[in-house]
């Protein structure tokens, strides 16, 4: 039985995310969970959510060079997003929808690195009490299957609203 886990995973993990309907997205969460690297590429206890790691001091905001321009990353050059359902802070992103594109997590305020400005970054509360940044309020996002560099989903619409890379002036890019 554990043998068929991985394969049924990986199936799953190809129909979550970009390109992938709601539908797929709502029928690869009803697979089995395995664990995945970690979006943050940060070290996370086994069992804990992957972005349980963030640094107590708070998560680095910075600019780095895209296809879209300057754009948003995390510390290690990640990209982030914004979910243009969300007009406020209130993340309405959970369950399968956060599997695909999981929160940016930080136990700390976040720390603006370069390029970034600290004035536009904050936090907001999630449904479990964690913390997850924010650009002029509104929550930030990575996508499972990027990589630091790597931007593979940017102006895609899942889970009722368009995913964006998000500029340093805070707006998504074109």
């Amino acid at each position: 039985m554990i043998r068929f886990a991985v394969p049924m995973a990986f199936a799953a993990a190809l129909l979550l995310g970009c390109g992938g309907t709601e539908r797929d997205a709502a029928a690869a969460a009803a697979a089995p969970e395995v664990a995945t690297a970690s979006p943050t590429h940060e070290v996370a206890q086994p069992g804990a959510p992957p972005q349980a790691a963030a640094a107590a001091r708070g998560r680095t905001i910075k600019t780095v060079g895209s296809q879209f321009g300057r754009i948003l990353a995390d510390g290690r050059g990640q990209a982030v997003y914004l979910f243009d359902k969300e007009r406020t802070r209130t993340s309405e992103c959970y369950g399968a929808c956060a599997r695909a594109w999981p929160p940016v997590l930080t136990k700390g305020r976040p720390v603006a690195g370069k390029g970034a400005r600290a004035l536009r970054l904050g936090t907001t509360r999630r449904r479990d009490g964690s913390r997850q940044v924010t650009m002029d309020g509104r929550p930030l996002y990575y996508y499972v299957r990027d990589s630091p560099g790597r931007v593979l989903c940017h102006n895609v619409r899942e889970f009722g609203g368009l995913w964006l890379v998000v500029r340093p002036d805070g707006t998504p890019a074109p």
